[in-house]
């Protein structure tokens, strides 16, 4: 674990816009998926609301995909290698079987925040699943400020597990090929070593998002890829190997044997 401090997650979004402009049109291309994911939940809100949990369980099956790739277009620029969309796309097949693991998890705690959301409604409200409109008057009303602030808190935290579980942990997968659980466990020191310093950066990434989600979501085209490869950088910066040399493993000198 390295030392942090609070100017660092300003220095990963410096260098996730200097990965989005040397591939923007990979970049362009990830940033348009998730604009795409962020029109159907907004769709979805407005005339379905009581399936928005089960599509955002679509979004957290797909969005690890698709930041992956942004992760491996950061990993060929630090390798002084062209980065190409074709193998962002297809980086995750070595690790599929962590990947999926790791998914699987955030889907599990995903799910567990719907049901504890549908808890947190029926001990305020006995009047069934409100309505786009109700949900919008639930929030505003001033009378209900109990309703929202337990909802905050619980979703919150629950957000924050998510948030500890994969701020480095996908990134750690693709660079060294580990497995979801020595990921995720190594995701979690990272939070407990700097809390301060990740719950910073977990502020910069749902400020930033909340502003590109203003426009009709359109910010995401650029938003969206930056966090990615600032996320990568985050990674870099949180976590250092430091391999034995091969000497180290050479075999016993003479002089002991």
């Amino acid at each position: 674990m390295q030392p942090l401090g609070l100017l660092d997650p300003l220095r990963w979004l410096r260098a996730g816009w200097r990965d989005f402009r040397a591939a923007p049109g990979i970049g362009l291309f990830y940033g348009t998926c998730f604009w795409f994911m962020a029109l159907v939940l907004a769709w979805v809100f407005r005339s379905r609301p009581e399936y928005v949990m089960s599509i955002a369980s679509g979004c957290l099956l797909v969005g690890p995909f698709l930041a992956m790739g942004l992760y491996e277009v950061s990993l060929r620029r630090e390798r002084d290698e062209v980065p190409a969309l074709g193998d962002s796309l297809t980086c995750w097949e070595p690790h599929l079987r962590s990947m999926a693991l790791l998914v699987l998890v955030l889907i599990v705690l995903e799910l567990l925040w719907g049901r504890a959301s549908l808890v947190v409604f029926a001990v305020f409200f006995n009047t069934g699943m409100p309505s786009t409109t109700g949900v919008l008057q639930a929030i505003f009303n001033p009378d209900n400020l109990e309703f929202v602030a337990v909802y905050l808190l619980v979703g919150g935290g629950f957000a924050l597990l998510v948030f500890a579980t994969a701020v480095v942990s996908i990134p750690m997968i693709l660079d060294r090929d580990t497995d979801a659980i020595s990921a995720a466990i190594t995701s979690l020191r990272v939070v407990a070593t700097q809390p301060l310093v990740v719950l910073w950066w977990g502020a910069l990434i749902v400020l930033l998002t909340g502003l590109a989600l203003l426009p009709w979501g359109a910010g995401l085209l650029v938003v969206g890829p930056v966090l990615g490869h600032a996320s990568w950088h985050a990674y870099r910066g949180a976590v250092r190997w430091h391999d034995p040399p091969a000497a180290a493993a050479a075999a016993t000198p003479l002089e002991e044997q």
